[in-house]
């Protein structure tokens, strides 16, 4: 795990402020959050953590979780109602104690948005896991079931961490 012990420590009043990122907000981003929100609700968390999700691009802003991995949620009871597209501002870095991105590319381009990560606040949700690296893109190969397994392992592990 790189993540600086600060950013995993760090409480905002009272609360744990989480931000999920992907390039568009409309696959991975928004099964982390909401399965992430699923685990909180069901470790009786919920009054600890501000979960939300957002892009590094503008591609899809307004638009809704994309249907695959909306049914994806379903299958697991799991909803993602309301949920729109946003992109990721520099402002979030001061309101979010932690910025996690799916990949590489990600972490890239959400560091050029917040002019750096002084405080290490951007890390990949792999790496709370034994097996770090990229959340399976289901964009481009379509297999949302990678992507829910990554997903889950990531949002399991990193709740075992904030616990404590």
């Amino acid at each position: 795990m790189t993540t600086s012990n600060n950013a995993i420590m760090q409480h905002n009043n009272n609360k744990r402020y989480i931000l999920f990122v992907c390039h568009g907000n409309i696959c991975r981003s928004p099964m982390a959050e909401f399965v992430m929100k699923d685990l909180v609700a069901k470790a009786g968390l919920e009054d600890k953590f501000v979960i939300e999700s957002a892009a590094t691009s503008t591609e899809e802003i307004g638009n809704t979780v994309y249907p695959p991995a909306r049914r994806k949620l379903a299958e697991h009871g799991i909803g993602c109602a309301g949920k729109t597209a946003r992109q990721m501002r520099r402002s979030d870095y001061d309101r979010y104690d932690l910025l996690i991105g799916m990949d590489t590319w990600n972490i890239r381009n959400m560091r050029n948005i917040c002019g750096g990560d002084p405080e290490g606040k951007i890390v990949m949700l792999m790496d709370f896991t034994q097996r770090p690296g990229n959340v399976a893109d289901p964009w481009y190969t379509g297999d949302f079931e990678a992507t829910w397994r990554d997903v889950l392992e990531g949002c399991q592990a990193l709740l075992h961490l904030l616990a404590k």
